[in-house]
């Protein structure tokens, strides 16, 4: 785990200084992950393709800004789901088989696409949440939500059962939501993003 946390280290600093190599190691580290975070909200295959290119494109567009202390991974989850959420309003006012079901989503998100430097403040305030947990199941969460890993992957890593894992990631849910609703109650974006750490991600 401490060298998977150097390797990314090393490629966000890589990216900062626009590595081309860098960005492809990133890409491939992290597809797979944020195209299943995309895919459960949009449910399309096709339109979670062409987000997830979106994404990868904030982030060679961002590079500059990526600081090699701060998640990669955490940094990207945010963006991914501020695309696919904004994606899913304009679909909402075309489609009413949408409405239903995302009516929380269209409520609590601001009409205005989301900045660079929202992207930027939304992923401090998630990664302070998910900072603020209880060591054992930081890294329980960051190794399923973050980098993507399976349970019985992260079951196997860190000597514990599946159901534990799941046990973990539910309160960590719970309690990364109650942090961000006590010490930023008024940024409902970010409390509506931290609803997508679900057990199906």
């Amino acid at each position: 785990m401490m060298r998977s946390n150097l390797f990314d280290e090393e490629l966000a600093s890589a990216l900062t200084e626009g590595s081309v190599k860098a960005f492809r190691s990133l890409y491939d580290r992290y597809r797979r992950p944020v195209y299943a975070n995309i895919l459960k909200i949009v449910k399309q295959p096709e339109h979670a393709e062409d987000i997830l290119q979106e994404v990868f494109v904030a982030l060679w567009e961002h590079r500059s800004r990526i600081k090699s202390d701060r998640s990669v991974g955490g940094w990207l989850f945010v963006v991914s789901f501020n695309k696919a959420t904004t994606f899913l309003k304009k679909r909402l006012k075309e489609s009413l088989d949408y409405v239903e079901e995302y009516t929380d989503y269209e409520h609590m998100l601001p009409d205005e696409t989301v900045n660079e430097e929202e992207y930027l403040s939304q992923w401090t305030i998630v990664e302070e949440a998910v900072n603020a947990l209880p060591a054992r199941k930081k890294e329980v969460f960051k190794l399923c939500r973050f980098e993507g890993k399976a349970k019985e992957e992260v079951a196997s890593i860190m000597g514990i059962s599946t159901v534990s894992v799941g046990d973990y990631l539910k309160q960590s849910n719970r309690a990364i939501r109650d942090y961000i609703t006590l010490k930023y109650p008024h940024l409902y974006t970010v409390i509506v993003i931290t609803k997508a750490f679900s057990d199906n991600f």
